[in-house]
């Protein structure tokens, strides 16, 4: 008698936690869900493509208020935080390797997009 009451306690105990566990993957699904459709609707340009002469522009149709360039494996080679939100934005980096980029780019309503750049040695 023991061992089947033990038995449907820990039953109904564990069907608790994976109900409780499952309602938490769909509250953040609905949160990245959004994210992502705040994110699609953004106009964004960066030229020229390929970038060459270690410049490009970044372009947007919402006020952008920081910029990350990083490289393949997660190396920063240009931050920068504007005070005032800019929407046309021209970054001149140091002397970079060739190679492809990460622009990781923050709006000023704190939407996040990562956009892939190529950076090839000037001719």
């Amino acid at each position: 008698m023991k061992k089947s009451l033990l038995f449907v306690f820990f039953l109904i105990f564990t069907i608790t936690l994976q109900a409780q566990r499952d309602t938490v993957k769909y509250a953040s699904y609905a949160v990245q869900k959004n994210a992502y459709a705040d994110a699609a609707n953004i106009n964004i340009s960066i030229y020229p493509v390929p970038v060459r002469e270690n410049r490009f522009t970044i372009k947007s149709d919402k006020e952008i208020s920081f910029v990350k360039i990083t490289n393949i494996i997660g190396q920063d080679i240009f931050r920068s935080q504007y005070s005032t939100p800019q929407t046309i934005i021209k970054i001149d980096l140091d002397n970079p390797q060739r190679g492809m980029y990460l622009v990781t780019i923050i709006f000023s309503d704190d939407v996040r997009v990562v956009k892939k750049i190529m950076i090839e040695q000037s001719e």
